[in-house]
């Protein structure tokens, strides 16, 4: 049987003394913070007894930072997969203590979230939300960032240029990418509908100007249909795409450009038409999974969550690390493509 390895061992295995490591275990006094993650990494690389303690103790001596990471929707199983992974992406920050709280806000008007972000500003050393444009939000955001407080915008920007920065996909790419997907996938000619939330979210509405002009440039006979808001809400969506089912005999192919994706589905499933809808949509959640596998929806756009949370950790770590207020650059990630093939 392998002898059980010694604080000597760890030492020599982290290459330090025996001082620091009895420094890391018991506190005695502080230690260099790449120095404990040294001695952290040899111990769990050497199967060291008091691995466990040493990582408490390495997690308590980082400064703790509380997060506010407001959300939409808590009934929306993409969003409750969104926070779940920042969550966990945050947990594993090796600078900082990050504490972190989610808030769904399931009424998305810009009064309700600008009431939330209020709230969260009274305790939180930093902030993430996802939010529709409204000067009023944005006047009191640059307000926490006066204060010394970080706030970056997931997935859909704001216009004010004070927030400490952004991440979300590139939504000028995902709306061509839509465009030259139905431009190749729809074999018949007719009308196209186009369905997002709102205008108000900026990434939304990005993505749908982006796709109207990729048609504007390549010789195509398909009607573009003007584009019709369901908030993000599934009955909406429903009676939205139920609506232009109704009117245009002729259409052919669906953007969805933001949520209420079931209120799609559900409308086309009940649709008696032969006619094939070509449907292109966002995020993958096990009902658009489903959907793409019984051919409703013929692609999907989805978000890298999991890229967009650890990147969105590292954000707030670089923002708190700064002794002064500065803008971070804007962060997009690659959008995800998946059709049925490819699950």
């Amino acid at each position: 049987m392998s002898k059980r390895p010694t604080i000597h061992d760890l030492a020599d295995a982290a290459g330090v003394s025996i001082a620091t490591v009895d420094r890391v275990l018991n506190k005695r006094s502080k230690v260099r913070e790449s120095t404990s993650q040294r001695v952290l990494l040899a111990a769990e690389d050497i199967g060291y007894h008091a691995s466990g303690l040493l990582k408490r103790r390495v997690r308590e001596s980082k400064p703790v930072k509380r997060l506010s990471i407001l959300l939409q929707r808590s009934n929306d199983e993409f969003y409750e997969g969104l926070g779940m992974t920042i969550c966990s992406a945050c947990s594993q920050e090796t600078q900082f203590q990050f504490e972190t709280k989610i808030v769904f806000m399931d009424e998305v008007t810009p009064e309700y979230i600008t009431k939330q972000v209020i709230k969260e500003g009274k305790h939180a050393d930093g902030i993430a939300l996802v939010a529709l444009d409204d000067h009023t939000l944005n006047r009191h955001i640059e307000q926490l960032v006066e204060r010394g407080i970080p706030v970056f915008t997931i997935l859909s920007p704001l216009s004010t240029n004070t927030c400490t920065g952004h991440i979300g996909v590139d939504n000028r790419k995902a709306g061509r990418t839509a465009a030259w997907a139905i431009s190749r996938l729809t074999t018949t000619l007719g009308k196209i509908g186009i369905l997002l939330g709102s205008h108000r979210y900026l990434n939304q509405d990005i993505a749908e100007i982006s796709f109207i002009s990729y048609f504007r440039e390549i010789q195509h006979n398909f009607h573009l249909l003007p584009p019709l808001t369901n908030l993000d809400d599934e009955n909406l969506a429903y009676q939205a795409t139920k609506e232009l089912l109704a009117k245009h005999q002729d259409l052919t192919a669906i953007y969805s450009a933001g949520g209420g994706v079931k209120g799609i589905i559900r409308a086309l499933k009940e649709d008696k038409k032969d006619q094939k809808i070509t449907l292109i949509c966002n995020e993958l959640t096990s009902y658009t999974r489903l959907a793409l596998s019984d051919n409703t929806i013929d692609m999907i756009i989805a978000t890298p969550v999991q890229k967009l949370a650890y990147r969105l950790s590292d954000l707030f770590a670089e923002a708190f690390s700064s002794k002064k207020h500065q803008t971070i650059a804007p962060v997009k990630l690659s959008v995800e493509l998946h059709v049925a093939e490819n699950l």
